[in-house]
């Protein structure tokens, strides 16, 4: 018998102590050398977008894969690419930690447009306001004091 499984995860990180050190003109070069990563790790990507100072991924993890290795990697691999171009000349690191919310089939769209319209979302939502609200929503305990430590 084959073995059947779906893993949807919102992925959030963002750069070291949220500054906007990814500028506009050059995040879709960054989103597409993030799914080449997530492409080699046979990782279906719904959707990827953000802003200056952070990122949201809406993935398929593929069941071969650990979630925690899974970001790793990626901000390793993006980390070192970052920093090779020249295109990111404030870029200092990604902050330490993330949030990984996995979601059913039913809410895909819903978070592919959420993903999709993340500039005009934080014309009006902080970066922190926004996780305060993905924890509080579904349902994850957290300390203010260490949301945001560095």
């Amino acid at each position: 018998m084959n073995s059947y499984r779906q893993s949807l995860h919102h992925i959030v990180f963002c750069t070291y102590r949220r500054q906007n050190t990814l500028p506009e003109e050059h995040q879709e070069e960054l989103y597409k050398y993030i799914w080449g990563i997530i492409k080699n790790r046979k990782t279906v990507l719904y959707r990827i977008n953000g802003t200056e100072n952070h990122i949201h991924i809406f993935c398929d993890l593929h069941s071969s894969i650990g979630l925690a290795d899974f970001i790793k990697e990626i901000k390793t691999a993006s980390n070192l690419w970052i920093k090779q171009t020249g295109n990111f000349p404030k870029f200092e690191s990604w902050a330490e930690g993330y949030c990984s919310i996995t979601y059913n089939l039913r809410d895909k769209d819903m978070i592919v447009n959420y993903i999709r319209n993340q500039k005009e979302h934080h014309r009006k939502v902080t970066f922190e306001d926004e996780l305060r609200n993905l924890l509080t929503e579904n349902g994850i305990q957290f300390d203010e004091k260490f949301l945001f430590d560095e």
